[in-house]
């Protein structure tokens, strides 16, 4: 199949990557899974064992007409420990790589289907300014775009820094929550080569 690219011509792409139907299901899979992969998990709480003080007994154990206490940091008193405290832990998920790359090239089908891929032959600006990259984003009709370069240059990055709704990523960046979080998503037509070669 062909893509048309923006500034005239076409490229020949792979139809299993570009032509694949869309798995709804398998998409939220890789969603779900890069996002837990972000979560710190770093949330710790202490347990009665764990916290400082309370090795003596406050009272002996009959006569006082109080309930028996063993600690005075057991969960029901002040400055106790947490019931079940939170432990550091891995949120991560796993998803196997076949999956990934399957959920990557259904979601590039689903973005030429919708006609919201545009490519592009080069990308580049001169120097970094949001004002330079605005202009030319205006010139392509892009307002929420992902922009995916084949190497990461500095001065797209640092343009789109302070733009809402733009992100720019490189190749080896390249993760399902960016590809589905934009309306559009523009690409080089190095980039795009570098995509081929990885999902094929």
């Amino acid at each position: 199949m062909e893509l048309q690219i923006t500034n005239g011509g076409s490229l020949e792409v792979n139809e299993a990557i570009f032509a694949k139907d869309f798995n709804e299901t398998l998409v939220h899979q890789a969603v779900v899974a890069y996002m837990a992969g972000g979560r710190s998990g770093t949330k710790a709480q202490k347990t009665r064992s764990e916290v400082s003080g309370g090795g003596a007994k406050p009272w002996r154990q009959k006569g006082t007409g109080r309930a028996r206490a063993g600690t005075s940091r057991g969960p029901i008193w002040r400055k106790g420990g947490v019931t079940f405290a939170a432990k550091p832990r891995d949120y991560s998920k796993k998803l196997n790589k076949k999956m990934y790359r399957a959920a990557i090239r259904s979601i590039f089908s689903e973005l030429v289907r919708q006609d919201r891929l545009v490519l592009v032959d080069d990308f580049s600006i001169e120097e970094p300014k949001t004002k330079l990259m605005v202009a030319k984003l205006a010139e392509l009709a892009c307002n929420d775009v992902l922009i995916i370069t084949d190497a990461d240059d500095m001065n797209v990055h640092l343009s789109t820094r302070n733009i809402p709704h733009c992100e720019a990523l490189d190749v080896t960046s390249l993760n399902p929550v960016s590809l589905v979080g934009h309306e559009k998503v523009l690409m080089t037509t190095a980039a795009l080569a570098k995509v081929q070669e990885w999902l094929a």
